[in-house]
């Protein structure tokens, strides 16, 4: 498997802007996954959602750290789907400065949750961040012909 290059990088930011959602599948405790779409945004390649803290995506990423996300933006017809896949881990965000960096980060890309926070709280009641953490990448690209993929490993910078 290669490493996710600068072109390549440049072109999962790109998807990543241009899409609020992804289908998040977590691992339930009876070992089967659960899909669920979730609005996000991303600071480079660290994604993060805001997620019920009892929710059930909030109990399995505490048992099990290990996730997969899709994210596709709209198409005009199925010569122009571009998307990705990933995997890697996730964890529920605990530190405040982490907290406050992903709740103005969604602030800034959801506008209307200036309307559901109560000034100055960093997190709207009932609910906490999740951080995930892509280790492999699947790139699909269609304009460069039906089904195209390639696979990525993801190194992040220390």
């Amino acid at each position: 498997m290669q490493t996710l290059d600068p072109t390549h990088r440049q072109f999962v930011l790109d998807l990543l802007a241009a899409t609020h959602d992804l289908t998040l599948a977590t691992v339930r405790p009876d070992g089967y996954p659960q899909a669920t779409v979730v609005s996000f945004v991303h600071d480079d390649l660290t994604l993060y959602a805001g997620i019920g803290l009892d929710s059930q995506k909030a109990h399995n990423i505490r048992q099990n750290d290990k996730v997969s996300a899709t994210i596709t933006p709209a198409y005009p017809d199925w010569r122009h789907i571009r998307g990705l896949s990933l995997a890697g881990s996730a964890s529920i965000v605990a530190g405040e400065e982490e907290t406050a960096h992903a709740a103005d980060l969604m602030r800034y890309r959801f506008p209307q949750l200036r309307e559901l926070v109560p000034p100055g709280d960093i997190c709207w009641p009932g609910a906490v961040f999740v951080r995930i953490q892509p280790s492999v990448i699947s790139i699909l690209d269609y304009e460069l012909g039906f089904g195209h993929t390639e696979l990525f490993e993801v190194v992040m910078d220390i």
